[in-house]
């Protein structure tokens, strides 16, 4: 198995790098905020999925990604383009607070992701997500009425997500002032 690469990025297109390792290019499949830089140094923890007819090889900027790759992969239903593009939609810290707080919709958010898909990673991934220390933060029903305006306004859920983080936790905003200054930091 290839666990991880280290070398030159020859390219970069969108969710794949072309890594130069001692002469060979690796086509590496990414998250789409896996931030490279082409003719730069980078490391990629590695997932090598075989197939028949196939070598695919997926890259993460760290080990813990790569594991929340592979956990996804677990759930039935759910391949590597849905995967990958759960990692890309969402942060590791925000898919562990969706899962633990049961938001499947968060989830559902993330391109090729319906809703089914999005319970059965929540249901097959709570008790793992548990194991990971560290407090999860609640979303409160107008931090996600926030990001659901965000969101249908255009804006992706990372951005949506930055943007009601940067807000003061004031309890006293409403959602209307919480949305008019999310999108003033926006634009």
């Amino acid at each position: 198995m290839i666990a991880r690469l280290e070398g030159i990025v020859l390219s970069a297109d969108e969710g794949a790098v072309v890594v130069n390792v001692g002469g060979v290019g690796f086509l590496v499949h990414v998250p789409l905020r896996t931030e490279v830089t082409v003719g730069q140094p980078v490391v990629l923890h590695t997932y090598l999925q075989v197939r028949e007819n196939e070598l695919s090889l997926y890259g993460f900027s760290d080990a813990q990604e790569r594991t929340f790759f592979e956990w996804l992969l677990g759930v039935s239903g759910v391949g590597p383009k849905a995967a990958l593009s759960v990692l890309s939609t969402l942060s590791l810290d925000a898919l562990r607070r969706a899962i633990l707080n049961r938001q499947p919709e968060v989830l559902s958010r993330a391109p090729g992701v319906g809703k089914k898909t999005a319970e059965a990673i929540v249901l097959h991934l709570k008790d793992r997500f548990a194991t990971f220390a560290g407090p999860v933060a609640t979303v409160t029903e107008d931090d996600a009425d926030v990001i659901a305006a965000l969101t249908t306004l255009g804006f992706s859920l990372i951005e949506s997500q930055r943007a009601l983080q940067q807000l003061p936790r004031d309890s006293s905003l409403s959602v209307e002032e919480k949305i008019r200054r999310a999108l003033a930091l926006l634009s």
